[in-house]
């Protein structure tokens, strides 16, 4: 039987990459239920495509372009914009597996609705568990949510790991996540207040959605994925390290008590740990040319340099702090990403706002639901914020 999927995000770059390895494998996979924010072309294009029987945007006005246009094509995708239609077509029966591909905190809901209903959940977006931590964990565990982690790093530890997670404790040493330094890796740090929105997007081995580009040139991406990484695979944060590696071949490694390193390589594409979670524990053609090792050039790694990228040691400061501060450091990132985006905040400040916020808001108690979490990100938020305006004034 073919795999129902929706596709929390399909317009971003990994929602695409999703909708790409779906068209090789027609066969095993269709969709049901596609959502997007803003991109009302582009979705119109994949549900003439792919034919999902729901689409959902992000708001009213775009939902009634999109309502109009599949009129005039002929076509019957139903169009949704209610405030919970995220969580529906996350959570609805005859749903399979949901890739969850909306970037941040926006995106823990639909993917805690995925969750709870017991479904196989692709997660692509980071901030679910950097937000959610141990509730949505506990969520996973509860409810029998096979999670499969699709960024490439926790991909590639993933694989790496014995698939009896009861051992992981007695044999692993700790996890090694990759970074590829990002567009100013070599830069002097005294320059970085002069880099434009432009700059920080030019990411040297992968084409990405603007906010995550940022996030990659300041290293908070990787800040994330830190946390993420505690919560997917259970480590303590000391056991939980970061290195520099240019070329992004290999693309995360697990070490293991006897000294002994496993690795995953493969070429810089997201298609590859996209095709490893639809498929898992199968393997299915992705799309990507395999590495040539006769034709690869020299890989090298370096130390993550915390002057140069100050944020990525917030990670462990955040985890070791009291439970809810990862979303504390969340909040005020995309506010200062979007600030800086926006031409409001200069580059070299966003780790200024996200300490900021750390210092000023302190989570008051453990986070006991979905609603707990919300009103912490929104106090963090309103912080960053105003520090954001006290900069720009």
């Amino acid at each position: 039987m073919k795999q129902r999927l929706t596709v929390l995000g399909s317009t971003g770059s990994i929602g695409t990459n999703t909708l790409d390895v779906v068209r090789r494998h027609r066969a095993d996979y269709e969709i049901y239920a596609l959502s997007a924010a803003t991109q009302v072309d582009l979705m119109l294009a994949q549900c003439a495509e792919f034919a999902p029987r729901f689409a959902v945007m992000a708001s009213a006005p775009h939902a009634r372009q999109l309502e109009e246009k599949l009129k005039a094509n002929g076509l019957a995708t139903q169009v949704l914009h209610a405030v919970d239609a995220l969580e529906r077509i996350a959570s609805d029966a005859p749903v399979d597996a949901v890739m969850g591909a909306i970037v941040g905190a926006a995106g823990l809901a639909p993917c805690l609705a995925a969750a709870k209903a017991g479904k196989r959940l692709l997660l692509a977006n980071k901030e679910a568990l950097v937000v959610g931590g141990a509730l949505f964990m506990d969520t996973v565990q509860q409810h029998g949510c096979t999670l499969l982690p699709i960024d490439s790093e926790h991909s590639a530890i993933f694989q790496c790991l014995p698939e009896d997670r009861s051992t992981w404790a007695s044999r692993v040493d700790s996890l090694l996540l990759t970074a590829s330094g990002g567009p100013f890796r070599q830069r002097d740090p005294a320059t970085l207040a002069q880099i434009t929105p432009d700059q920080a997007c030019a990411h040297p081995n992968f084409a990405m959605g603007r906010k995550i580009s940022v996030d990659s040139a300041t290293m908070m991406n990787k800040a994330l994925e830190v946390i993420e990484a505690r919560w997917l695979f259970g480590m303590e944060p000391d056991r939980i390290k970061v290195v520099v590696h240019p070329q992004q071949i290999v693309h995360s490694m697990v070490q293991f008590k006897d000294a002994s390193i496993l690795a995953q390589l493969g070429t810089p594409d997201m298609r590859v740990p996209i095709a490893c979670g639809l498929a898992w524990p199968e393997r299915i053609d992705s799309g990507v040319q395999p590495l040539d090792f006769a034709k690869l050039s020299a890989l090298t790694f370096e130390e993550a340099d915390a002057q140069r990228f100050p944020g990525l040691h917030l990670s462990w400061h955040a985890l070791k702090a009291p439970e809810g501060t990862t979303t504390v450091l969340n909040a005020a990132n995309e506010v200062a990403v979007a600030a800086f985006l926006g031409g409001q905040l200069r580059f070299d400040r966003i780790h200024a706002v996200n300490l900021e916020a750390l210092e000023a808001v302190v989570p008051p108690r453990c986070p006991g639901s979905l609603g707990d979490l919300m009103a912490l990100d929104q106090e963090a938020r309103a912080r960053a914020v105003h520090t954001v305006q006290r900069w720009a004034a």
